[in-house]
């Protein structure tokens, strides 16, 4: 007969589930955007260099790196999709770098060119961004594509603790971020809250405040979890080659995520459990697996171990 994992149900609200279930069945792509923005820790409103762990290359496709304008991204990420994945429809997501760090009139210009592709096979619109650089006034402008497209913004939270922002050269604090989540409280927008575990200052116990913290905002609807990795042109791969310290193994990082998932409020989408950049770019930990692999080890482990999201959380 087979288990629950062979036929696709898991112990977790995952995101390939609700994008089939919420476009009933189409196969649903993101198509990843560089609109060329940069940070306020980059080009010195708040500091230079970026957040410690950061290479933006390490995330961003290198088909978007090569391709200088958003139609061609665009095009050509469509159709590798289509002929890769059979791919239906499309999000179109701005991911590289802070994309709500300019003036209101130029995104909209820019969201308006990206959106103008293949109109009738986009269904979503995601824009990633800092807490310290979204603001009421931009909150009106992505609000007013809800009437066509899902849209959702996603937000670096990182770590709730200060120490751990100031120790990454983050440029801002937790504080930003609870007051940026306020602001989208009964939003149209889908909210999805990025965090990173594993900084090695921080123990298990802090890790767990993670989930705590989202929890408490219940406009908060998606999340991607990662563990801490070391990227060549980041600050932190440079103190990593000089003196190691300790990163998860593979079997310790899906031991906390067993511990998380069940704290974590059931109804939110968890949109990724892991994140790992390209072979030529990651210093550690190199867990030796592709991503699917990775992807089947920790689902496999979660099903085995009978964890099932939500099933910890206590309404605060």
């Amino acid at each position: 007969m087979g288990t629950a994992l062979d036929w696709g149900i898991k112990g977790y609200n995952n995101y390939g589930t609700y994008l089939r279930e919420h476009y009933n069945g189409q196969r649903v792509f993101k198509v990843i955007v560089d609109g060329g923005f940069t940070c306020p820790n980059r080009d010195g409103s708040k500091g230079y260099g970026g957040c410690t762990y950061c290479n933006v290359d390490s995330f961003t496709p290198e088909l978007s790196r090569k391709l200088p304008t958003i139609n061609e991204q665009l095009v050509e990420g469509m159709q590798r999709a289509r002929n890769s994945y059979r791919a239906e429809k499309f999000i179109v997501y701005f991911q590289p770098n802070t994309n709500t760090y300019a003036p209101t009139h130029y995104l909209k210009m820019m969201y308006d060119d990206a959106l103008s592709v293949n109109k009738d096979e986009v269904v979503g619109f995601a824009v990633g961004t800092r807490p310290d650089c979204i603001d009421a006034e931009k909150v009106a402008l992505l609000e007013s594509y809800t009437d066509r497209y899902d849209v959702d913004l996603e937000m670096g939270m990182e770590s709730i603790y200060d120490e751990t922002l100031d120790q990454i050269n983050r440029g801002c604090s937790h504080g930003e971020f609870v007051e940026a989540v306020k602001l989208l409280e009964n939003t149209k927008l889908n909210l999805c809250v990025h965090t990173i575990f594993g900084f090695p200052w921080e123990t298990r116990e802090m890790m767990h405040g993670y989930i705590h913290e989202i929890n408490r905002f219940p406009q908060i609807k998606f999340v991607k979890f990662h563990h801490l990795h070391i990227v060549e042109g980041s600050i932190m791969g440079v103190k990593y080659k000089r003196e190691p310290f300790k990163l998860f193994s593979l079997e310790e990082y899906t031991d906390l995520l067993c511990e998380l998932i069940p704290l974590l409020r059931p109804d939110i989408v968890i949109q990724r459990l892991f994140g790992i950049s390209d072979w030529d770019l990651l210093i550690a930990p190199n867990w030796g697996l592709k991503k699917s692999a990775i992807q089947s080890y920790i689902d496999k482990e979660i099903e085995r171990r009978g964890v099932v999201q939500g099933s910890a959380y206590k309404k605060i």
